[in-house]
């Protein structure tokens, strides 16, 4: 860390909610985090302790194959929305340096002759790992599941119609991505860390495997928030596009994960993130709702979010961060 980074603490004031609790109980708690930190964390999700030990069992054996079995898996053209994406090829926005990181991305399987196909590549599976593909899909719909509640809450707390959020991620260009941080070597580019500073693309991001210390946000104030997570539990983050549908009350919070010290540098760090998108066609504009804004001023940052397609924006940040 230089003189001139902000100074880490923990987030002490990050929600933590269960699922299992009425919507209408916690969608106040859970609305006002991701409100002030963009960041909620959620307890009792649904998720099984079954499908994530074998999820997380089969991806420490794919990572674990020889780099040349890997690299197989990497489909060129595809802004690596398929298959397996290298170390050393994704970069933060604005970011001169790689992020420290290899990994592997599961999406939805529609039919060829669905509207949205062609938004959507087949998926591919390693033929090296058993078990991977019936885990994996058992997984991605597991967490589909528990983002729709999640959006359900949130619609709540913006006082819109519980199921206002269905339509617009139904058949969504959803991602969910294997991570796997190798252990810091003695090669790695002086100022590279595991995943540099950055907000995520999408509408909101559902994170399994986050207990392992390293991930922090930046608060409002400018100062970096470790977050502490329970085991188990499921760190939610607001992404760019429920931002902009937002207007900006709902922010999309930069975060990083920070390398370890110590002992932690010598071994590998794993986690699943889920990347909740809108459907491709939906067209993100800033809702016209005045009870949105939270300057106090009585006037809302929606005239700065232009109206885009899901799929436009998609594209318009792979192309920042290295990966179209």
């Amino acid at each position: 860390m230089t003189q001139t980074e902000p100074s880490t603490r923990s987030t002490a004031g990050i929600a933590s909610v269960s699922l299992a609790q009425p919507l209408a109980d916690i969608a106040g708690e859970l609305g006002n985090s991701f409100a002030e930190y963009g960041f909620a964390i959620v307890r009792d999700h649904g998720i099984s302790q079954d499908l994530i030990d074998r999820a997380e069992q089969n991806s420490k054996a794919f990572f674990a194959l020889p780099g040349d079995v890997k690299r197989g898996y990497k489909i060129e053209g595809s802004g690596g929305a398929r298959g397996y994406t290298p170390f050393g090829t994704e970069k933060a926005k604005d970011a001169n340096i790689f992020d420290l990181k290899e990994f592997w991305h599961v999406g939805r399987s529609l039919d060829p002759a669905h509207e949205l196909a062609e938004f959507m590549g087949p998926n591919i599976w390693p033929a090296e790992v058993e078990g991977f593909e019936p885990t994996f899909s058992e997984l991605y719909s597991a967490f589909e599941a528990t983002g729709l509640r999640v959006l359900e809450a949130i619609a709540l707390h913006l006082g819109l119609d519980q199921q206002f959020f269905a339509p617009t991620v139904e058949d969504g260009n959803s991602v969910m991505r294997l991570l796997h941080y190798p252990p810091l070597g003695p090669d790695a580019p002086a100022g590279a860390i595991r995943a540099a500073a950055h907000g995520d693309i999408n509408t909101i991001t559902l994170l399994l495997g986050a207990e392992e210390a390293g991930l922090e946000l930046l608060s409002k104030s400018g100062e970096w928030l470790s977050v502490d997570v329970p085991k188990g539990a499921l760190v939610i983050n607001v992404g760019d596009m429920l931002e902009r549908l937002t207007g900006g009350a709902l922010p999309s919070t930069t975060h990083r994960v920070v390398n370890p010290s110590g002992e932690a540098a010598l071994r590998s760090r794993y986690s699943m993130p889920f990347f909740l998108h809108f459907r491709p066609d939906y067209l993100i504009e800033p809702l016209e709702r005045p009870d949105l804004d939270n300057s106090g001023s009585g006037t809302s940052e929606s005239s700065k979010f232009e109206p885009i397609t899901a799929h436009d924006f998609l594209m318009q940040r792979l192309r920042e961060i290295n990966l179209a």
